[in-house]
């Protein structure tokens, strides 16, 4: 369940300051390249709702407009 223990147990864990810095400077490497690419998605995702809103806009432009000619004709 758990992952075998790295040091004999009842032992407290003993870091050195340079280990600790090495793992913290690898865990804020990581969260800085997820965050990277959770703000490249989120800018993806913004031009396609962009450009969904643009198509949007222009099939009702050309419904209202093919309704204004549907009641003229009548």
């Amino acid at each position: 369940m758990y992952p075998p223990a790295r040091h004999p147990p009842g032992q407290p864990f003993k870091f050195t300051v340079t280990e600790s810095c090495d793992r913290i400077k690898e865990e804020f490497q990581f969260l800085q390249a997820q965050y990277h690419s959770l703000k490249l998605e989120c800018e993806k995702l913004a031009s396609e709702k962009t450009e969904m809103q643009r198509h949007y806009v222009m099939y009702y432009e050309m419904s209202y407009g093919l309704n204004i000619e549907m009641h003229k004709q009548v």
